[in-house]
C-alpha cells in the first residue's frame, strides 16, 4: 500500500461545531466519537496534518437573523436563498474570543497531537509528526473594528487569516447571497475601511480568504494586495453556476498572482444542476480540480473542503474518506508529485509567500 499522502485543507468548519457543542463536543473532538466531519482519530485516518480551522460567527440565538439561515426558495432552475443581515460586531467578538480560547484549550488537552500553527515551520513540523496543525481563521471580520484597532490584537492571538466576509454584508465589503443559478456579480464591492483592511493584513502578513466574496470586492482585492490571491473554499462557475463559484476570469487573476483556490466538496456546489443528493461519484470534485489545474495550471489548486459546515458526499463521507479522493486523482493520471501539490504544497508555498 502507498503511505498516506499528507493533506493541508483550506476549509473546515469544526472549530465552531465543537464550541456549540460544548464539553462533550471537546471530548469527542480529541478521543473519536464519529460526531461531525471531523475529529483526532479520523484525521489521523485520512492523513490530515492541517488546515484553516474556521471560526464562523452565527446570528445570536433567538434572533431574527438566525431562521434566515435557513430560508431557501426553490425555483424550476435552481434555488434562491434569502439574503442574511449583518450581525452584530460585540456579539461576532465575543464569540471569536470564545473559540480561540477554545482551540488553544484542544491544543493543551491534547498531549501534543494538537498544534496551533504560527507559521510555516510548525506546518511543516507537524506533517513531520503526523499531528494536527490549527491554523486559526476568520470567516467574516466581523469581529474587527472598522477602524482595524484590534486587527494586531488578534494576530498575537493567534489569526493567521481572514476572510473579508461571509454570505453577508459586513463593515468590509459585500459577501455574495446564496443562488443558483446566478453570477458572484452581485452587490457592491469593498467598503473604505475593507480597502484598509487589504493593506494592514498584507502588512502584518495575515492572509486573505477572498471565499465569500462578490466579484465586485474580489477584483478590488486583486487590484489592492501585495500577496497572493487566495479563496480557501470554492468551487468552478463553469461547471456548477451559483453564485458561491468562482468565474474564469477569477481563477486567472488566482493564478496570476501565484494564489490559491481550495476545491469545495460540498454536493450542491460541485454538482452541475446544483443537486443537493449526496450518493454521486468522487469525479463529481475531480471535475473541479482538473478544471483549474488544466485552465491555470497543478500550482493553483487544492483542497478546500468545508467539512463541518456542509454535506458532503457519501463517497466521501468525512476527513477519514481523503484517501479516497487522492486515489481518484490518481487514477486520472496525476503524478505524486502532482498529488503532492493538490495535497498540501500549494497551501505551504502560498503561506511561506504570505505569512511575516
Amino acid at each position: 500500500m502507498a503511505p498516506i499522502i499528507p493533506v493541508f485543507d483550506g476549509h473546515n468548519d469544526t472549530l465552531t461545531r465543537v464550541y456549540r457543542g460544548g464539553a462533550p463536543a471537546e471530548s469527542a473532538f480529541l478521543h473519536g466519537t464519529l460526531a461531525g466531519h471531523m475529529d483526532v482519530p479520523r484525521a489521523q485516518q485520512g492523513g490530515l496534518r492541517g488546515g484553516f480551522f474556521a471560526i464562523f460567527t452565527p446570528p445570536p440565538p433567538g434572533s431574527p437573523e438566525l431562521d434566515q439561515m435557513y430560508g431557501v426558495t426553490f425555483t424550476a432552475e435552481g434555488y434562491i436563498a434569502a439574503e442574511r443581515s449583518p450581525i452584530d460586531p460585540d456579539y461576532a467578538r465575543s464569540f471569536t474570543d470564545a473559540n480561540l480560547d477554545l482551540a488553544y484549550g484542544l491544543a493543551a488537552q491534547s498531549q501534543g497531537e494538537v498544534r496551533i500553527a504560527l507559521t510555516v515551520a510548525d506546518l511543516e513540523a507537524s506533517i513531520q509528526a503526523n499531528t494536527l496543525a490549527l491554523v486559526l481563521q476568520l470567516e467574516g471580520a466581523e469581529a474587527i473594528h472598522p477602524d482595524l484597532s484590534n486587527l494586531e490584537a488578534y494576530y498575537e492571538r493567534g489569526v493567521r487569516s481572514i476572510g473579508v466576509v461571509w454570505s453577508r454584508p459586513n463593515a468590509f465589503g459585500y459577501g455574495v447571497p446564496f443562488r443558483f443559478p446566478d453570477t458572484p456579480n452581485i452587490g457592491d464591492g469593498l467598503t473604505e475601511a475593507g480597502k484598509r483592511l487589504v493593506t494592514a493584513c498584507n502588512d502584518l502578513g495575515i492572509l486573505l480568504d477572498l471565499a465569500h466574496l462578490n466579484e465586485v470586492g474580489f477584483f478590488e482585492v486583486a487590484a489592492l494586495s501585495r500577496a497572493p490571491l487566495v479563496v480557501t473554499h470554492a468551487d468552478v462557475h463553469a461547471i456548477c453556476p451559483s453564485t458561491r463559484n468562482l468565474t474564469d476570469g477569477q481563477l486567472k487573476a488566482i493564478g496570476d498572482s501565484g494564489g490559491v483556490v481550495g476545491i469545495n466538496f460540498e454536493t450542491n456546489n460541485t454538482h452541475p444542476k446544483s443537486s443537493f443528493e449526496p450518493d454521486v461519484p468522487l469525479t463529481q470534485i475531480t471535475a473541479h480540480i482538473n478544471y483549474v489545474r488544466d485552465l491555470v495550471g497543478i500550482d493553483h489548486v487544492a483542497f478546500g473542503s468545508d467539512f463541518d459546515g456542509a454535506d458532503m458526499p457519501l463517497t466521501l463521507g468525512d476527513v477519514g474518506g481523503l484517501p479516497k479522493l487522492l486515489t481518484a486523482l490518481r487514477a486520472e493520471g496525476y503524478s505524486s508529485a502532482d498529488l503532492e501539490k493538490v495535497a498540501y504544497r500549494n497551501w505551504l508555498r502560498v503561506l511561506r509567500e504570505t505569512w511575516r
